[in-house]
């Protein structure tokens, strides 16, 4: 109840162009939680979808005081299938300077810990892989800490918020090696 409460009273992160994509959806904070998803659905700031409310729970929970959800491709789509078959450079490229723009920011002040999220959907379209290679190289110059939750895909993909214990802890995870060896494959 009290984060629900909280939900309503903190200031919202919301960077989008409707219908079509989503940037940004979080809560204002000095010690955010960010979390790294394949693309957004149509969560909004006044409804929450059970992923986002799964992130925005977990950083409650953990002693976070805001949250921030991003996702890899900023197209609107419940359903994954229904993402654009070839991806859209200029809604990509926005998309690269609304999470540099808040990694960034929130780097100034401290260590930034970032939950990789996006699960074996980033095998959905394969201009996913190389939006991640493109995020990578505008934030990987900041003060950033990667983890992810739960067991991992037998390819080495990061768990999904939806599909894993409640309990599960955060665990290292290096970014850089996993981009590596997926743009090798």
């Amino acid at each position: 109840m009290q984060l629900l409460q909280d939900i309503k009273e903190t200031p919202w992160v919301y960077d989008h162009s409707e219908p079509k994509a989503r940037f940004t959806l979080g809560k204002v904070g000095s010690r955010p939680f960010v979390c790294f998803g394949i693309n957004p659905s149509t969560a909004t700031p006044k409804r929450l979808d059970p992923t986002v409310a799964s992130v925005a729970r977990f950083a409650d929970e953990n002693g976070y005081d805001g949250w921030l959800m991003l996702n890899l491709y900023p197209q609107r789509a419940t359903n994954p299938d229904k993402m654009h078959k070839r991806y859209q450079p200029v809604l990509h490229q926005e998309n690269v300077h609304w999470i540099r723009h808040y990694l960034h920011e929130f780097s100034q002040e401290s260590r930034v810990h970032v939950w990789c999220a996006w699960g074996a959907l980033i095998e959905k379209r394969p201009y996913l892989l190389h939006c991640l290679s493109d995020i990578h190289d505008a934030i990987k110059d900041l003060n950033l800490h990667f983890y992810t939750r739960g067991a991992h895909s037998k390819d080495g993909h990061p768990h999904h918020p939806l599909y894993l214990r409640k309990d599960a802890p955060l665990e290292n995870f290096a970014l850089s090696h996993y981009l590596q060896k997926a743009l090798n494959r």
